[in-house]
């Protein structure tokens, strides 16, 4: 787990150096709670709730510069822009399954999913960067709600919006 030290040296030993900016970023994605993924635009209004003024640009960057620097995942889920993650080194490799309709998402464990991945990358002769498998399904709530014929483009189920409302009063008690 990388802390504000660790991620200095690796910077500087590419000739890069932390910002405060950068900082920030790191700090917000390991209070992140478990199973809560940002995009950059979720990114930038958490900073602007607290009151950092870090802009889009340099969010971008800063996620695109971690995630090359194994700090971030990568996620493509079901909405438009890419998603991110702290990259843990923990034994619980986990995935993701998606609601197509409401984007509501759901990480579940399986290492056995991982352990397929690495023998397939061996025997290529190639190295494992990451692994991610995602499921795309559609929620019960959207299913009684008509999915697919008498959906409203914005929509989104209960458990999502509630799932939101907690991630941003949780960054903001922090």
């Amino acid at each position: 787990m990388y802390n504000a030290n660790s991620l200095k040296a690796e910077l500087n030993a590419k000739g890069w150096r932390l910002t405060p900016q950068r900082e920030v970023i790191l700090s917000i994605f390991q209070n992140l709670p478990r199973g809560k993924h940002l995009s950059a635009d979720d990114l930038s209004k958490l900073l602007e709730k607290r009151g950092e003024e870090i802009s889009l640009s340099t969010i971008y960057r800063t996620l695109k510069l971690m995630t090359r620097m194994g700090l971030l995942r990568e996620l493509e889920l079901a909405e438009i822009h890419k998603h991110y993650e702290l990259n843990t080194t923990s034994p619980n490799h986990h995935h993701h399954i998606v609601c197509a309709q409401c984007n509501m998402t759901i990480e579940f464990d399986n290492s056995t999913i991982l352990k397929q991945a690495i023998k397939q990358v061996e025997k290529s002769h190639l190295e494992l960067i990451d692994c991610q498998l995602t499921i795309y399904a559609v929620c019960p709530e959207a299913i009684r709600k008509g999915f697919p014929a008498i959906m409203f483009e914005n929509w989104a189920c209960s458990r999502a919006k509630n799932a939101k409302d907690k991630l941003e009063q949780d960054f903001l008690s922090n």
